[in-house]
């Protein structure tokens, strides 16, 4: 086979830059606006500095230069002189040429990322991140490309619209990951907006080459012949568009077809989603989920309940709020458990340790990145503050578990697109090793606080028993991971929507087994699981009675 592109150097290479997976690392190229006019009158301020230097090196220069006309011809005839000469003019020149190239410019540009500026600057990786994530919104929502390019998301209109040349970026990030389904979407759509531009932004040529080779890709070989046929007649001197024409003809002519019907009949073009993504059923039911597309039986809604949780003597007086979400497995909401002054906290402690997310490698059980979650976390020691201590503590009423053998607060803030596939918080059986090295066995429970509320996107679904969860600001999510006898429980496959508008903070408690043999005893059977938060199989559901400890004091149930 021929290889029909050879379109130069990528410009979206791998490296590490990963500033588009967190909004909050964005919301510095805010700032980022505020200091660059410090920046530049430094360097005017340097520049004036430096050419007075030289304005004056040059009145030196011109007088010495009106001795030296007049006696510079006995000087150079005179080999001393003029070895000395020599000498002396290179030693001058050196000075003239560093004077002249002390440009303060290049250093100014190192040194902007430091404490004085706190500048950061994009890359091209986090450019190409950027446009990824883009198509990943516009997959999950189901956006209309147009509509996408014009800032239109659903009801809402933004303040920006791309040019053609924006389009033609985002196509050939998706071309430089052999994703042709969306290359042909957005090469389309840079080429109807070149069209459209009085000063054209991008290159019809290249838009050509690229839709056409992606129209092949995608089973549309006369539309890709098509294409290079008129990216010929518009450059007759195209170095691959005379060779291209000829190799989808011969392609054409291995499927049957003749030459005389090459250039007629063209089907309507086919764009298909890769089938590795069309049939996954897991894939489409959490794209569903995310979409709001999932109907829920109004049976199981109709057995939900809400609760004031007050069994333990702290939460007699200081009940919290309980919302089951879910049964079998119990999922429940805390309500307004983590306030905005502690948000905020939170938040800034988190700010400056914020890091590309990782996940367990199931082999090495070491923590790695991974391309299916799209974030930036950190994590917060009980000492580091009052607030995250008092916050574990809060959990440790909310769940009844024990907190010593729990994992650190996770902070995470999600970027453009930002999400986390379908996964599990435990550790399967044969994942022995992913939590070796803390020695507090499995993740029993997840507890996780919303710390904003994102105006579209962000939810949490669970793909096996088909539920979604949207964030809701100050509540807190919680779910038990494992059964009672200490099993995974398959059915709390979750996953992280993509955000589509806003910007989504969230931090979760990761719950380990150890400590917690007494306050999460096992079931008498395997299939034993609870009814509410807390529930040791013995008393009533809290929708029956109040939620209250039997051991509690005659006083105590008279204030109940």
């Amino acid at each position: 086979m021929r290889i029909i592109l050879v379109l130069g150097t990528c410009l979206f290479a791998v490296c590490t830059a990963d500033l588009f997976t967190s909004i909050a690392d964005m919301q510095n190229l805010l700032e980022t606006e505020r200091n660059i006019p410090k920046i530049l009158d430094k360097y005017i301020h340097e520049e004036e500095q430096r050419l007075e230097q030289l304005k004056k090196l040059s009145d030196e220069y011109a007088k010495k230069n009106e001795k030296s006309i007049e006696t510079g011809l006995k000087d150079i005839t005179n080999p001393v002189n003029a070895f000395l000469l020599i000498k002396k003019k290179i030693f001058d020149w050196k000075e003239i040429e560093t004077k002249m190239n002390s440009n303060k410019a290049g250093g100014i540009v190192s040194s902007i990322t430091d404490d004085n500026y706190g500048v950061r600057y994009p890359t091209a990786d986090d450019l190409s991140g950027a446009a990824i994530g883009l198509l990943r919104l516009q997959d999950t929502y189901r956006l209309d490309t147009k509509d996408l390019a014009d800032g239109k998301i659903y009801q809402d209109q933004g303040n920006y619209t791309f040019s053609a040349k924006d389009c033609f970026e985002i196509a050939r990030a998706a071309y430089n990951e052999h994703d042709f389904y969306h290359t042909v979407m957005w090469m389309e759509e840079a080429k109807r907006r070149v069209g459209d531009e009085p000063e054209p932004t991008a290159d019809m040529e290249d838009i050509n080459e690229y839709l056409a080779f992606a129209l092949y890709k995608q089973g549309n070989l006369k539309h890709a012949l098509k294409l290079t046929e008129e990216l010929f007649k518009i450059n007759p001197s195209h170095p691959r568009a005379k060779g291209n024409v000829k190799w989808y003809e011969d392609l054409l002519e291995q499927e049957g077809v003749r030459r005389s019907e090459m250039r007629k009949n063209l089907p309507a073009i086919q764009n298909r989603r890769p089938d590795s993504v069309l049939g996954n059923s897991e894939r489409t039911m959490y794209e569903a989920l995310c979409r709001g597309e999932v109907p829920v039986s109004q049976k199981d809604i109709s057995r939900l309940y809400c609760y004031y949780k007050r069994d333990r003597p702290f939460l007699i007086y200081a009940p919290i709020k309980v919302e089951i979400k879910r049964f079998n497995p119990l999922a429940v909401l805390f309500k307004e458990v983590i306030s905005d002054s502690e948000i905020e906290a939170i938040q800034e402690l988190a700010k400056p340790k914020l890091a590309r997310a990782t996940v367990h490698d199931s082999a090495t059980g070491k923590l790695v990145t991974a391309t299916y979650r799209i974030s930036k976390s950190a994590w917060l020691k009980a000492w580091e503050h009052e607030v995250v201590e008092r916050v574990n503590q809060r959990i440790d009423l909310m769940t009844n578990l024990e907190m010593e053998t729990a994992e650190e607060l996770q902070i995470a803030n999600y970027g453009i697109g930002g999400h986390y596939d379908p996964h599990f918080d435990h550790a399967k059986k044969e994942e022995s090793k992913s939590f070796e090295s803390l020695g507090t066995g499995n993740r029993i429970a997840t507890v996780l606080f919303y710390m904003s509320q994102p105006s579209h996107g962000g939810g949490t679904v669970f793909t096996e028993v088909k539920s979604t969860v949207l964030p809701t600001k100050n509540d807190a999510l919680f779910w038990y991971n494992l059964y009672k006898q200490g099993d995974g429980n398959s059915d709390t496959r979750h996953a992280a929507c993509p955000v589509l508008v806003g910007i989504k903070w969230v931090s979760n408690k990761w719950i380990h087994e150890k400590g917690n043999e007494f306050r999460r005893p096992c079931g008498l059977k395997s299939t034993d699981y609870e009814r509410f938060v807390g529930d040791l199989g013995v008393g009533p559901e809290p929708r029956d009675a109040p939620n209250v400890s039997p051991n509690l004091g005659k006083n105590v149930w008279e204030t109940v």
